[in-house]
């Protein structure tokens, strides 16, 4: 028998999953400063897990930033702290 393509590649089951874990649940609930260490495993109450993407949004607006000071010549005080350090 042989091995299904998903399961060969490295990092194929590395991708978003819906159901997080009894551990990420306990993770997210102590951050979130509803868990206690004396509280029951079982019956964990519901946690909202999406996927993020924070970094995106990020990166795509200090590249456009970068282009409009490259195409105008100017420098806002941000990037000219940048470029001093």
């Amino acid at each position: 028998m042989s091995i299904d393509r998903s399961l060969k590649i490295k990092g194929a089951l590395t991708r978003h999953r819906n159901v997080p874990t009894r551990a990420e649940r306990i993770e997210q609930l102590k951050e979130e400063e509803r868990w206690s260490e004396g509280d029951s495993v079982l019956g964990l109450p519901k946690v909202a897990h999406r996927k993020s993407h924070a970094g995106r949004k990020a990166k795509a607006a200090e590249v456009k930033e970068t282009v409009t000071e490259e195409a105008t010549g100017t420098e806002t005080p941000e990037s000219e702290e940048k470029g001093k350090s």
